[in-house]
């Protein structure tokens, strides 16, 4: 479990600009140490600790792309060339011995070339007799449907460097290079939980003035889809006292205490002194909408985010700052998602120096061209505003004004998350 010290979020108090913030978690947060070996099959998702090595060339041995004719370059003419069809090489069946030149061997795809064979003919552009020959077109460049060994990855060479998160394609290349197990960084652990005397789980008989705890299973959702092990505290007991015990009974075991809402200074907000109480808090002044100062503290060496208590904020907070905060915790290599260039179909106004992010969805006007319309109700606690709409518009802190057809940066959802 990565320690952390109480002053690790201190900073001032002036706004920060997300990529400083984004920065500073990386720069002050370290990485867990602990990690674990995983078959492949259970690798999807997790964070490489050690890089992978190449132990062979990929492919192995030089062989046919195609299904056809191997031959020798130096035999072809200029125009179509006749050769003798002297053997046959299926895939899986390495050569018996290495015919001379003058001469065609019957490939299929997968299968070793023999020693001199260079070029493959695709069988559909040749035309074998029955006196065991075959007419090869011209115009084939020396090489054609053959993969070298080692062209695509050389024996020593690193493939997947540490940090990286891995993905269904990068198992693929550590099984075809016949690793059976990967080293990861053990899976994160979180505990998150909910306050507040008017929220219930789902299930319950909801009471007069009471609603259901939609943020704590938005956020669940989101660590699990991020291969975190989450701990579900529930809906604490809203005093300050009940919620510094369970603080401190959760820090030591886990990796973050994550939670939304009951932050703020009113007087029914008990968080934040039970944080301050149990270890240090402060608040990051973040400079984007929507959202607003996020909570970041230390309790026992583990860290303490609050995040805000509307749920579009929670997503967007959750993705601006606790996303790159899970990376720094686990060691992986992260960059902030690449957004789309699309067309605005609105028009917007905001403060500079705020990065903001706008809920759109996306259709293709009459030129095929990808337009963005803003979603028409604004407000931060509005949940099918995110269900009913393709993703974000980001706007940058040096962005007073959008017209429409002003190009603008589209992020998905499924980027964000």
């Amino acid at each position: 479990m990565a320690q952390l010290t109480g002053d690790t979020f201190a900073g001032g108090q002036a706004l920060l600009p997300l990529d400083e913030a984004v920065r500073l978690l990386f720069e002050r947060i370290p990485a867990l140490a602990d990690t674990e070996v995983v078959s492949l099959a259970d690798a999807d998702g997790r964070i490489l600790a050690a890089p992978l090595v190449a132990t062979l060339n990929l492919p192995g041995f030089d062989n046919s792309a195609v299904d056809g004719y191997a031959v020798r370059f130096a035999d072809l003419s200029d125009g179509e060339t006749v050769l003798p069809v002297v053997g046959r090489i299926a895939a899986g069946h390495a050569p018996h011995e290495s015919p001379g030149p003058g001469v065609a061997i019957r490939i299929f795809t997968g299968a070793p070339l023999p020693p001199g064979f260079d070029t493959v003919f695709m069988q559909e552009d040749c035309r074998q007799d029955d006196a065991g020959t075959v007419v090869l077109p011209r115009g084939l460049v020396k090489g054609a449907n053959a993969r070298s060994k080692g062209e695509d990855v050389a024996c020593g060479a690193t493939v997947l460097g540490a940090g990286r998160r891995l993905a269904p394609e990068s198992i693929a290349l550590a099984a075809a290079l016949g690793a059976a197990t990967l080293t990861v960084r053990r899976a994160l652990r979180v505990a998150i939980f909910s306050t507040g005397d008017e929220i219930m789980s789902p299930g319950e008989t909801l009471r007069p003035a009471a609603i259901y705890d939609a943020n704590r299973f938005f956020l669940l959702a989101l660590l699990k889809r991020l291969g975190v092990a989450v701990t579900d505290l529930g809906i604490l007991p809203d005093t300050e006292d009940a919620i510094r015990r369970a603080l401190d009974a959760a820090a030591p075991a886990h990796d973050l205490l994550l939670t939304s809402g009951g932050v703020s200074t009113g007087e029914e907000d008990h968080v934040k002194a039970a944080v301050a109480g149990a270890g240090s808090l402060v608040f990051w002044r973040v400079a984007i909408k929507p959202g607003r100062p996020v909570a970041l503290g230390v309790i026992q060496g583990t860290p303490f985010v609050g995040l805000p208590g509307n749920p579009v904020a929670v997503f967007v907070t959750f993705a601006a700052i606790v996303r790159p905060l899970l990376a720094a915790l686990a060691g992986e290599t992260w960059t902030p998602p690449i957004p789309l260039p699309v067309a605005s179909g609105f028009a917007y106004r905001k403060k500079k120096g705020r990065r903001e992010y706008v809920r759109v969805t996306l259709a293709r006007d009459a030129t095929g061209r990808l337009v963005a319309q803003n979603y028409p109700v604004e407000g931060a606690g509005v949940l099918t505003s995110l269900t009913e709409s393709d993703g974000l518009v980001e706007l940058g802190e040096d962005v007073v004004t959008v017209a429409p057809g002003d190009v603008v940066a589209f992020l998905s959802y499924a980027a964000l998350r």
